[in-house]
């Protein structure tokens, strides 16, 4: 039996039930258990697990719920890795087997896009499981705060604790940051780096941002790297300061030559967002590369790229095979981002057109494909429901292939309905965000029946995927 400390039970609100059967395991990563007719949602719990329960809320029809005790451990549950799992708000499932993952992703995907998209699946979704299950991301973006997240433990000694924090935002609390010591997501030196800034900030005495009061000069940090073992460091701050961010900025350069590109950030702005902003170069280059097969690709603090290197290259291998090209066809790469999808197919078609909402990734993908002799892409900036028209079909050429690879949301209706009048014979969707695929492949049925579907596991210990479906037009 493994119990959990908790905190006084208050008898009057506090319910608990005993022997719970967690059966399933919700997108969110909470045991999924049933009691009385109601759904009950237990943090961390994993299915075949039988724990007691304590509930924290109470809905109409469901209840959710914290575990007082693990009566019997699942089969399929594992220690986590992470100092920090339960109280970070990421890798949700990695008290569970990696094998076990992909099994719960391939019966949400399948329930999905058959209770939302109304399709008949037989087998199981096919699934490309991810050859890195740790240190797998390309990206991390930390929050300063002065108002750190203190664990049960940790509150009654507050008074003599450290307040200020480099970390992850916890769920639900905007001002409230988890300090992170090890984080297993990044390869090294990305803790090192995370941990070096902070303790020189703190030496130099250097605030702290309060998301409330909108002060405080330390604000973000961005670390990216590549699989060339390329390395970009960026500092967000405030106003102020310059002669102790100097100071930090050197010691950081020398402390980490491998650091190709250091830079930082002015934000003076209300939220966190700063793609729109200048970026101010320390040292070394304005941007880090990145290969692909042949491929290079140049990112800036503000480029979009798929933040699994190595599942977004068998991403968009499985869009390549998915096309099936001949050689002269034209293809059209909607929500085309920095181009890597266009580039990637550049040389197995007649000519890419890429159209993207972001002017600063239109700008992007064409100097990528610049620096890739791709001769035979064209990127258009505008909003996709506006631009997408007969007219802009005339005068590009009509697609023989779409790609539409769109944000969590799906696609507007409007590019629903014009990629039905569109008639294109075939359309590749690629979606992060299964439940939205499906609601357009349901709208997009009248027209495009699915040929093909692969899922990729871009990120292990969550619940996230994603999912590549080929639509045939209907004879």
């Amino acid at each position: 039996m493994i119990k959990f400390a908790t905190m006084e039970l208050k008898e009057k609100k506090q319910q608990v039930i005993e022997n719970l059967l967690v059966i399933d395991i919700s997108a969110e990563g909470k045991g999924v258990a049933k009691w009385e007719n109601r759904v009950v949602f237990i943090t961390k719990a994993v299915p075949g697990d039988v724990v007691d329960a304590k509930v924290i809320k109470k809905k109409k029809n469901l209840l959710e719920a914290e575990i007082l005790e693990i009566k019997v451990p699942s089969k399929i549950r594992i220690e986590a890795v992470c100092e920090h799992f339960g109280s970070c708000g990421g890798c949700k499932w990695q008290n569970m087997t990696y094998a076990n993952q992909i099994q719960f992703k391939q019966n949400q995907a399948k329930e999905q896009l058959e209770r939302i998209g109304k399709l008949t699946i037989n087998e199981p979704i096919k699934i490309k499981s991810a050859s890195k299950i740790y240190n797998y991301r390309n990206k991390l973006e930390y929050s300063f705060s002065n108002k750190k997240w203190l664990i049960d433990l940790d509150k009654e000694n507050q008074e003599h604790i450290n307040l200020n924090a480099l970390g992850f935002h916890v769920s639900q609390r905007f001002d409230k940051v988890l300090h992170i010591n090890n984080c297993h997501l990044m390869d090294e030196p990305g803790n090192k780096i995370r941990n070096f800034v902070y303790e020189k900030s703190l030496e130099l005495n250097l605030s702290f941002y309060d998301a409330k009061a909108q002060t405080g000069f330390l604000r973000n940090l961005l670390i990216r790297n590549t699989t060339t073992n390329q390395w970009m460091v960026v500092l967000i701050v405030n106003k102020g300061f310059e002669e102790k961010l100097n100071i930090l900025l050197e010691q950081l350069a020398t402390e980490f030559p491998q650091i190709n590109s250091l830079q930082y950030i002015i934000n003076t702005k209300r939220n966190d967002s700063f793609s729109e902003l200048d970026a101010n170069l320390f040292t070394g280059n304005a941007y880090i590369e990145e290969k692909l097969e042949n491929y290079v690709f140049r990112i800036s603090p503000q480029s979009f790229f798929q933040t699994n290197t190595y599942q977004g290259l068998e991403l968009y291998r499985t869009v390549r095979d998915f096309t099936k090209l001949k050689g002269d066809e034209i293809i059209y790469d909607l929500y085309s981002g920095t181009g890597s999808i266009s580039i990637f197919m550049s040389g197995l078609c007649k000519k890419v057109i890429g159209v993207e909402y972001v002017e600063q990734a239109v700008k992007d993908a064409r100097i990528n494909s610049m620096i890739n002799n791709v001769n035979n892409c064209e990127f258009f900036s505008g909003d996709m429901k506006d631009l997408l028209t007969e007219e802009f079909f005339a005068v590009n050429g009509k697609p023989d292939v779409i790609i539409t690879d769109p944000p969590r949301a799906g696609m507007h209706l409007k590019v629903v309905e014009q990629l039905k009048k569109s008639k294109v014979p075939v359309i590749i969707y690629v979606s992060c965000n299964v439940s939205t695929q499906a609601r357009d492949l349901e709208l997009l049925s009248e027209f495009y029946q699915p040929e093909d579907i692969l899922a990729v596991d871009m990120f292990p210990h969550t619940s996230h995927l994603e999912n590549v479906v080929r639509l045939k037009l209907k004879s």
